[in-house]
């Protein structure tokens, strides 16, 4: 157990990740608090309306789809900690003052729409930043369980927000829900200013002033084994992963879930979530482009089964191996990208990443609020299932038939599927070089 537990933690051995890692997980207990709250305020302020919830997830995600990349511009010229004290300090005090109106009851919907995009705004900076920060606090050996202990915070933040959040709505109004997680939201300021900056690692960082994103942009097209992850996390991220969306609506509209429950829906997601970041903390090598293509199977076929469920204990059920494979399936594809890209392009490949990734969520969750109010939330969460499922098929073969290799079904004596690499041909008659007898001898 004790071998065991210093492999998955040992990125923690780090005074510097272990800062980071404090800092963003108390952060994100408040973030997730925050963004619970706001699910249901906006619910209450709405009418129960999917298409408002859908409004504010787009609002908070299309800043991220708009200065993505030229954040990723900064982070490869400038220091990336300053960046991440200066997006993190605007984040809190957007947070503050957003509390402080909630609190004060005067709140009104169109007031939710514009701190959304406000707080969005510091999140597109702050985002691929710290993405790219994480490789200057650990070596590159320790960077897949470095980034893998990084989900697993973001899922256990994920887990202890909504059901904080759950219990202080059932205690309290939404006001009191909101100053509580913005205090939390300042952690990460403290958290940087204490790092040791000779202990993170220069080599990493760049400082070019000709960093462009037209040649990052230009590099992964370049690079087939970059742009599959990428492209399958296109769709997968814009498709897929609208949870913020679809489960606070089919708690609250399909199964009449109360303040005290809201937030179960997403904390069993969040359960299984961390199971996957946990999963993948034991990676010590760039994963295979079918690890990421398998990950991405099963959680479409999972996510498809979660809008058949029939009752609110069943969805939450499903959830928990369906928020497994979602974050297994998103840290394999950040690992594949991450460690197989040039340092000096970091910056710019990861911003492209989250843009893929995060930014594509406006249209994904505009998408998913729409069909929820006219066809029904579950069918949103089925439909959205299929939708990943014939992307993942796509990628399959479009990998397969990059790579020349094939699959291979075997059904005795028991099932398996296996990877067969190509066929290599052989040299012609004319090209194979003989070897003399007596140099064959002396060597």
């Amino acid at each position: 157990m004790r071998s065991v537990l210093s492999t998955t933690f040992r990125s923690l051995q780090v005074r510097n990740y272990r800062l980071f890692a404090t800092g963003q997980l108390v952060k994100l207990v408040g973030v997730w608090m925050m963004f619970t709250a706001q699910d249901w305020l906006v619910l209450d302020l709405s009418g129960n309306s999917p298409v408002a919830l859908g409004a504010v997830t787009s609002l908070q995600f299309l800043p991220v789809l708009l200065l993505t990349l030229y954040a990723g511009k900064l982070a490869d010229r400038f220091d990336k900690r300053r960046l991440l004290v200066i997006a993190n300090a605007a984040f809190a005090v957007t947070a503050i003052a957003f509390a402080v109106l909630v609190a004060s009851g005067h709140v009104q919907l169109w007031h939710v729409f514009l701190f959304a995009g406000l707080l969005g705004i510091a999140n597109a900076v702050e985002t691929p930043v710290r993405q790219a920060f994480v490789s200057e606090l650990v070596e590159l050996p320790l960077l897949p369980n470095a980034l893998a202990l990084s989900a697993a915070t973001f899922n256990t933040a994920r887990i202890g927000g909504p059901a904080l959040a759950g219990v202080a709505l059932a205690l309290f109004d939404t006001g009191p829900v909101f100053l509580i997680a913005t205090v939390l939201a300042v952690a990460p300021i403290f958290s940087y200013a204490r790092m040791g900056a000779a202990d993170l690692r220069p080599a990493e960082r760049q400082a070019k002033k000709d960093a462009r994103i037209s040649d990052g942009l230009r590099y992964v097209g370049r690079r087939s084994d970059l742009m599959l992850p990428i492209g399958l996390m296109f769709v997968v991220g814009m498709i897929g992963f609208n949870f913020p969306v679809t489960l606070a609506a089919l708690a609250k509209i399909d199964f009449n879930a109360g303040p005290s429950t809201f937030g179960l829906l997403t904390t069993a997601l969040a359960v299984g979530a961390l199971g996957g970041a946990l999963a993948g903390s034991g990676r010590r090598a760039r994963p295979s482009a079918y690890v990421v293509i398998g990950a991405a199977l099963a959680f479409s076929v999972l996510e498809f089964v979660v809008g058949f469920a029939p009752s609110f204990v069943v969805a939450m059920l499903l959830l928990v191996p369906t928020g497994f494979f979602s974050i297994y399936l998103a840290q394999a594809a950040n690992h594949r990208v991450q460690m197989g890209v040039d340092p000096e392009f970091r910056g710019r490949v990861m911003a492209l990443y989250v843009l893929v990734f995060l930014g594509t969520t406006p249209i994904g969750a505009s998408l998913a609020g729409w069909w929820g109010e006219h066809f029904g939330v579950a069918s949103s969460i089925t439909g959205a299932g299929a939708v990943c499922f014939v992307a993942s098929l796509v990628a399959l073969v479009w990998q397969l038939r990059n790579s020349g290799e094939r699959l291979s079904l075997t059904l005795r004596p028991r099932p398996r599927l296996r990877l067969v690499p190509p066929i290599q041909e052989p040299l012609p008659h004319a090209e194979i070089t003989r070897v003399p007898e007596r140099e064959a001898s002396a060597a």
